[in-house]
């Protein structure tokens, strides 16, 4: 569990924000200046808030009224910053077990091989970082943080620096992060298509204030919150499982409660969890079941909401056995269609719409049930029987 409650003003500028969530993956999202690095900051303990509570599961890091402030380098907080920030005189493997090396033994609790097998980093432990690719600096960080064991993992735009190709490398992984471990991870981001694929809880920030918080499948599909998230953007994230893989067209089939969808080729085993973001804009309407499409994905619904026009365009929401859309139309095709709450209609999504960066794992995927909970117990539930054993080499030691 995380608590946070913070009141702060920097010059012009005034934070007030309070939120709270049950660990997973929490973003915090929104537009430069919206607070997200303030708020991230007083959790980690870079600046002492004016009035804040701050607790992880049942440690109270910060409570202004009660006078508590735990020094940064005592909250075992860590943070992965926008650049790796990796020491560029050590070797990968000198860098990962720097942050380990000041950690007592008996507070830690990752294992080396296991968190490099899990990053995916094995190949590059001899090498320095001026011979490592943006995404690769940033896994090296990440491993970093978590062999210096922390209760909390704080990652301040962990993507922003690099480019769409990277992108796509690196969050694989923390979606793995997200779920084979047990640590709680705040994220702040201004990209709605990574907290779609990666938030179990969504917050999103307006000048300084929270202007929403909840589990990110509901926020996401706010319609009041489209002029935050961005319209671009707005969409749904779905929840489905791999029933198969059709080799011959080079598509997966998922199930969802809304129906059945069809998308590019997975590489992942038939019955794993997949989340799926349905953007807005690449939804069509049908009032009557349509025959004879291209689109291979017709998933029947209900409009539950019409939101208020942007110029010529208006949103809607639907209900699809539970599963909520959002489609964007134009006024004149609401009209036309004559769409009200409550009409039943069909939403058509093209398989081609579902890019690499509108797919990923679901938020409780694993590989085989018994494996992963052996790997997330050794990884982050207790000290390992090494450290017991003896401390790791000084960072030096190669």
């Amino acid at each position: 569990m995380l608590e946070v409650t913070v009141r702060h003003r920097l010059g012009d500028f005034a934070l007030d924000a309070n939120f709270a969530s049950d660990g997973g993956l929490t973003a915090l999202f929104g537009r430069s200046g919206s607070g997200k690095t303030s708020l991230i900051n007083a959790i980690a303990g870079l600046i002492r808030p004016d009035h804040a509570r701050i607790v992880v599961g049942d440690e109270v890091l910060t409570d202004t009224d009660r006078q508590i402030f735990v020094p940064r380098h005592r909250r075992r907080t860590a943070y992965v910053f926008q650049e790796g920030r990796l020491f560029p005189h050590l070797t990968v493997r000198q860098n990962l077990l720097y942050g380990r090396w000041f950690t007592r033994p008996l507070q830690r609790h990752g294992d080396f091989t296991q968190v490099v097998d899990m990053l995916g980093i094995g190949h590059l432990l001899r090498r320095r970082p001026a011979l490592l690719s943006g995404g690769e600096k940033q896994r090296v960080a990440i491993g970093r943080a978590l062999l210096a064991s922390p209760r909390l993992l704080l990652m301040d735009e962990p993507l922003a620096s690099l480019d769409e190709d990277r992108k796509a490398e690196i969050l694989p992984y923390i979606e793995r992060l997200r779920d084979e471990t047990r640590l709680p991870i705040v994220y702040v981001s201004h990209s709605i298509a990574e907290v779609a694929r990666l938030a179990s809880t969504l917050v999103i920030l307006s000048e300084g204030r929270i202007a929403a918080v909840g589990p990110a499948a509901e926020v996401m599909t706010r319609l009041d919150l489209s002029p935050l998230t961005g319209r671009p953007e707005t969409g749904a994230i779905i929840e489905t499982r791999i029933v198969d893989h059709d080799v011959a067209f080079g598509l997966t089939r998922l199930r969802a409660a809304a129906g059945e969808l069809r998308v590019p080729c997975l590489e992942l085993p038939s019955g794993s969890k997949v989340r799926v973001r349905v953007r807005a804009r690449d939804v069509m309407i049908a009032v009557r079941e349509p025959a004879g499409l291209s689109a291979l994905n017709v998933l029947p619904g209900v409009i539950t909401e019409i939101g208020p026009s942007d110029g010529p365009i208006a949103e809607l929401r639907l209900d699809c056995s539970g599963d909520a859309l959002i489609a964007r139309l134009t006024r004149q095709s609401i009209a036309t269609l004559k769409l009200s709450n409550g009409k039943k209609v069909y939403a058509v999504i093209k398989s081609v719409a579902f890019d690499s960066r509108a797919v990923g794992r679901g938020s409780d995927m694993a590989k085989s049930a018994d494996v992963e909970a052996v790997v997330a117990e050794d990884l982050f539930s207790g000290a390992t029987r090494r450290d017991h054993q003896s401390a790791d080499p000084a960072p030096a030691a190669d």
